[in-house]
């Protein structure tokens, strides 16, 4: 016992050692995300940054995205210094889309005073942010860091968004809290989904890897709270409402309305003498 207490150093460094070549750091990468989203929309450090600011940031940046993703490229046909030129090349368009989700945010929700409350205050925004930096990354084929990323707002927000979807423009999350959305879920433009939704498979197992098995959202649906969807063959066609607390596993076509109808039980009077009596279904 003494003998394998002593060794357990040497094989923890050894494990360890494997781990930090394989992984990301988190730290790192939080700290990065949190750059690049401050970088994107100062307001939310409360700070006008100069010009010369802006570009120094920039810099940095490119610099610690490289230093992170160097330990995690070793084999890939790409160059890490091609891979962040190509990651930093996407960023000018995710800006434009991210401005287009924001306003989104601020025109569908009563409460919204400005876009700079929707950035400050809304985790749905957030959630959306660091997904479609993830999503970029996740494109580049660089692994296990754009699970990170997501991971990083999932624990900010409770909205659980795999890098993996595809996710349209102006896409509009409401209050978000327990919102999953998996790797392989398709979702159009103007689609806007509320708290408690799941867009997820039918079952799970590990030979399903890369296969269609979450459903497909076309344009301009409404999806509201505690609603579930499943399945790699549902699809939810274009202008449709899925109301709250549906469960749904088969495809509905276009312009639907699809409900969960409740089914409610009034108590009787005790003194009544039939027991059936004693509950009357509506």
């Amino acid at each position: 016992m003494a003998e394998f207490i002593h060794d357990f150093p040497a094989r923890l460094y050894e494990t360890t050692h494997r781990l930090t070549r394989e992984v990301p750091s988190s730290v790192a990468t939080r700290c990065f995300v949190d750059a690049l989203t401050n970088l994107l929309f100062p307001i939310r450090e409360k700070r006008n940054l100069s010009r010369a600011e802006i570009q120094v940031r920039w810099e940095s940046l490119q610099n610690d995205f490289l230093e992170i993703i160097s330990p995690l490229c070793q084999g890939m046909d790409c160059c890490c210094q091609n891979l962040t030129e190509k990651f930093f090349g996407e960023i000018p368009a995710l800006y434009d889309q991210l401005l287009d989700d924001a306003a989104v945010f601020e025109q569908s929700d009563p409460a919204a005073r400005c876009v700079e409350e929707v950035i400050l205050c809304y985790p749905g925004f957030y959630a959306v942010m660091v997904y479609r930096i993830a999503h970029i990354i996740y494109r580049l084929g660089i692994p296990i860091l754009p699970r990170v990323i997501t991971e990083y707002a999932h624990s900010c927000t409770g909205i659980d968004i795999n890098p993996g979807a595809r996710i349209g423009t102006h896409f509009y999350i409401d209050h978000g809290t327990g919102i999953v959305i998996g790797e392989t879920t398709i979702i159009g433009n103007n689609v806007k989904i509320y708290q408690g939704v799941t867009l997820g498979a039918t079952f799970v197992t590990k030979d399903l890897c890369g296969q269609q098995r979450h459903p497909t959202i076309e344009d301009n649906v409404i999806i509201y709270a505690g609603s579930t969807i499943l399945g790699g063959n549902t699809v939810v066609g274009h202008d449709t409402i899925i109301g709250g607390n549906v469960w749904l596993t088969e495809s509905v076509p276009p312009y639907s309305t699809v409900y969960h109808k409740p089914e409610v039980f009034i108590k009787g009077n005790p003194t009544c003498a039939s027991a059936s009596d004693e509950e009357r279904r509506l």
